[in-house]
């Protein structure tokens, strides 16, 4: 069952929404997400998070009832920025319904729009949820064993190719 749910870019206001969001979370939803067992969200962390330039660094969250309940991110690569680390983060609410699929959607559009060309992650070999996500919305993806993660590189898809007299 996917249903759409209001998204938008994150605001540096968001601040006070994402530690409201924080106690909604499972623990494991928690490990999924930052791979450790966080009991607290820094004000650092969330500082973090909520101030993006929408170009190097940009977050779009879901937000229902005025409650933040999911966000996906990216952070260019300083060395490359045509490659972007993403992550996703779902209230355990609101999970299985494809708002991971939204988030991730429009991330993928607003990156490809700005120059991005790929997206990596580190995923825990046993997220199903997560890899099933990848595989179906980025077909090219590679999975390569990292210790305890599969580091996850794939090209975007809906980019424009570059036309042959570009190239030149």
């Amino acid at each position: 069952m996917d249903i759409t749910v209001a998204t938008r870019p994150v605001r540096p206001t968001d601040g006070v929404l994402f530690r409201r969001l924080w106690p909604r979370l499972s623990r494991e939803s928690i490990y999924r997400r930052f791979h450790s067992p966080l009991r607290e969200l820094a004000p650092e962390a969330v500082d973090r998070f909520v101030t993006v330039d929408h170009d190097l660094r940009e977050a779009v969250v879901a937000v229902v009832g005025g409650e933040v309940v999911g966000v996906a991110r990216y952070d260019r690569s300083p060395a490359d920025p045509a490659t972007a680390e993403v992550a996703i983060l779902v209230e355990d609410a609101w999970q299985g319904v494809g708002l991971g699929r939204q988030l991730l959607l429009e991330l993928i559009d607003l990156a490809a729009g700005r120059g991005v060309r790929t997206f990596r992650a580190d995923v825990q070999r046993d997220n199903d949820r997560v890899i099933g996500l990848i595989r179906r919305l980025l077909p090219g993806a590679t999975f390569t064993p990292d210790d305890d993660v599969l580091a996850v590189s794939s090209p975007l898809p809906h980019v424009p190719a570059v036309p042959p007299a570009a190239a030149a």
